[in-house]
């Protein structure tokens, strides 16, 4: 399978996701094994990208009508940690040890769930239950019950959204962070950015804070509490991963964690026209995308 798929996106919306990875310790030990072998299985990122594109395709085209995932084949990514300062490895074998990886297992099984369940509670939920009959619906209920009985309390290590990335997503990061731009033909495919889940951590926190007393009504202070509460569930030495997914060549370059970060610091100062303009910058870079949505 080539990658003009994944690089074409099929015409599919644009779909960015936020990822946490973990160490293999963090992990059950009874799944360790899997999930580095699903890891070193992975030819190339972008391999696994086409992947996942291309069974989802083929989940939504098969015969019987059930659009979701088995979970007999979960993919997963793999990362590596940020080498340890000098002083850290400044003698002994720690110096020449590889790096570290990290994981992020796909858990299609579980987040097909959670995206079902939203559809049905959201506006569209009478058309759903016209596309995804409820004999299907109870069937994948089994195999989360599955799944949630191999591996205890779950943590989902990937959140995603389509049209846009969520304001609050951005708060996470510094335009100092680790950035990757892929590219091929002329296009940017996506750009992703790291941080280690402790710096994105304090920088959600801080966020929180600073719009709790400056404006507490924001929508985007219950998606920050939200986001903080998800990753205080991962692994101290975890890495999370912006990934924008196609729309990146729509918005690259992108000021965004910036601006977020501005607006904040503006609003915890009392500063409304900064805090004003700040926003207007993300408007105009991200509603046109959000508009698309709607677009015939």
């Amino acid at each position: 399978m080539t990658g003009n798929l994944y690089r074409g996106q099929a015409g599919l919306p644009f779909s960015s996701t936020l990822r946490v990875y973990e160490p293999l310790e963090a992990f059950p030990e009874d799944q360790r094994p899997a999930i580095k072998a699903a890891g070193a299985q992975a030819v190339s990122r972008a391999a696994v990208e086409n992947a996942e594109l291309l069974a989802s395709l083929g989940r939504i085209t098969r015969a019987g009508g059930d659009p979701f995932p088995t979970g007999r084949t979960d993919l997963v990514r793999v990362t590596t940690a940020p080498a340890p300062d000098s002083g850290a490895a400044a003698d002994g074998a720690d110096a020449a040890a590889e790096p570290a990886l990290l994981y992020c297992p796909s858990q299609l099984v579980l987040r097909a769930g959670l995206a079902a369940n939203a559809l049905m509670e959201g506006i569209h939920g009478p058309l759903a239950e016209l596309l995804i009959p409820e004999e299907q619906r109870d069937r994948h209920q089994e195999r989360i019950d599955l799944v949630k009985a191999r591996d205890g309390s779950t943590r989902v290590h990937t959140r995603a959204s389509t049209w846009g990335i969520p304001f609050s997503w951005f708060s996470l990061f510094m335009e100092s962070d680790r950035k990757d731009v892929v590219e091929a033909a002329g296009r940017i495919l996506t750009v992703r950015i790291w941080a280690p889940i402790t710096d994105a951590l304090e920088r959600a926190r801080f966020a929180v804070a600073n719009l709790a007393l400056a404006a507490p009504d924001l929508d985007m202070l219950d998606d920050l509490a939200q986001l903080t509460e998800w990753l205080e569930l991962f692994h101290v030495n975890s890495m999370v991963e912006l990934d924008y997914g196609a729309v990146a060549d729509k918005v690259y370059p992108d000021e965004s964690p910036m601006d977020i970060r501005l607006g904040i610091e503006c609003l915890a100062e009392g500063d409304m026209t900064g805090a004003a303009a700040a926003y207007r910058r993300l408007a105009s870079r991200w509603i046109p995308i959000r508009q698309l949505a709607r677009a015939s």
